[in-house]
């Protein structure tokens, strides 16, 4: 399995590129059919990322566009997107359809997930009130102080570690019709500096009324995280629950198996992760009628000659 390489799609719609400054755009597809992502390395045009967007929003009838992938800004790896969310907030009455946005869709070979730069990003969702779906890629230097978003169905934030003040902006944040979250916690070594204490205003449940799909992954305190999710109130309400892409070992597998019911679920995702085959097995028995994800994947483990064992989370550069 691979992480963060570019989105395929946002909103339901496939993610088509705006072309380079030297194509053609008298063909371009219908406005409304596509994801619409802008890049500022298209073509290796190098080419300002506010540039490539008013040469869009020339070319494009951006009454129609419902979804807007951010792609990579000039130097990501040491300019924060400033510009790049100043210009779709300036832009904000010609996107009246717009209902999705992501910032940040970049491979590693454009910037390590966490060398992007990022900014305080809840400018976008107060200029865009109608937004459904909201996106964001890197957490060097993200922050999101809380809010309050009516239409907000799916918040995802991409790390290879979240500070503790983001998770707690997120938990702080009332958003009522909220119904997916993913938060990819991290590693203190890329700035995942939250504690399970963090996360009590999410697994409370009490500012999101519509929570349907949790995801916290790719932590290396995925076991604690665990033993709270056993007992969280907002677990009753959920569909799917995701602990993937961390350090999760027998001893957080048997907290959620020794806490509340998890047979209501419709999926347990714990892919990428270092749990014995008896803990699976016990899993797979208690939890039969429910799709798990138990897909080892790259979680390998390194031990030293001292044997110390080193576990390692799906993504953290």
């Amino acid at each position: 399995m691979s992480y963060a390489t570019h989105l395929v799609s946002l909103y339901g719609l496939p993610a088509y590129t705006f072309p380079g400054p030297d194509a053609r755009t008298d063909d371009l597809p219908d406005a409304d059919g596509f994801a619409w992502r802008i890049s500022s390395d298209v073509y290796d045009a190098d080419e300002d990322w506010t540039v490539a967007f008013t040469r869009f929003c020339e070319a494009v009838d951006t009454t129609r566009v419902r979804a807007l992938i951010v792609g990579a800004w000039q130097e990501a790896y040491d300019t924060e997107p400033t510009a790049v969310i100043e210009a779709l907030v300036g832009a904000r009455d010609r996107f009246p359809a717009l209902r999705a946005l992501f910032v940040g869709d970049m491979e590693s070979e454009e910037c390590e997930i966490s060398w992007i730069n990022q900014t305080d990003v809840t400018p976008l969702l107060t200029a865009f009130p109608a937004l459904e779906e909201f996106g964001v890629r890197g957490g060097s230097g993200l922050e999101f102080p809380s809010v309050r978003h009516g239409a907000l169905r799916k918040l995802v934030i991409e790390a290879g570690g979240l500070h503790a003040e983001v998770v707690r902006g997120v938990g702080g944040s009332d958003l009522p019709a909220l119904e997916h979250l993913d938060l990819w916690l991290g590693t203190p070594d890329y700035g995942g500096d939250s504690e399970v204490s963090d996360l009590e205003p999410i697994l409370s449940g009490a500012r999101l009324p519509s929570l349907r799909h949790l995801a916290l992954r790719n932590s290396e305190m995925q076991d604690a995280v665990a033993a709270a999710v056993s007992s969280a109130p907002v677990v009753a309400r959920l569909e799917v629950l995701d602990l993937s892409m961390g350090i999760l070992t027998d001893e957080g597998a048997a907290a959620l198996l020794g806490g509340q019911p998890l047979t209501h679920l419709k999926k347990l995702d714990l892919h990428h992760h270092y749990l014995t085959e008896p803990l699976q097995d016990r899993l797979r028995q208690t939890l039969a009628g429910v799709e798990l994800d138990l897909d080892r994947d790259d979680a390998d483990e390194d031990t030293e000659d001292d044997g110390t064992v080193w576990r390692y989370v799906a993504v953290g550069e």
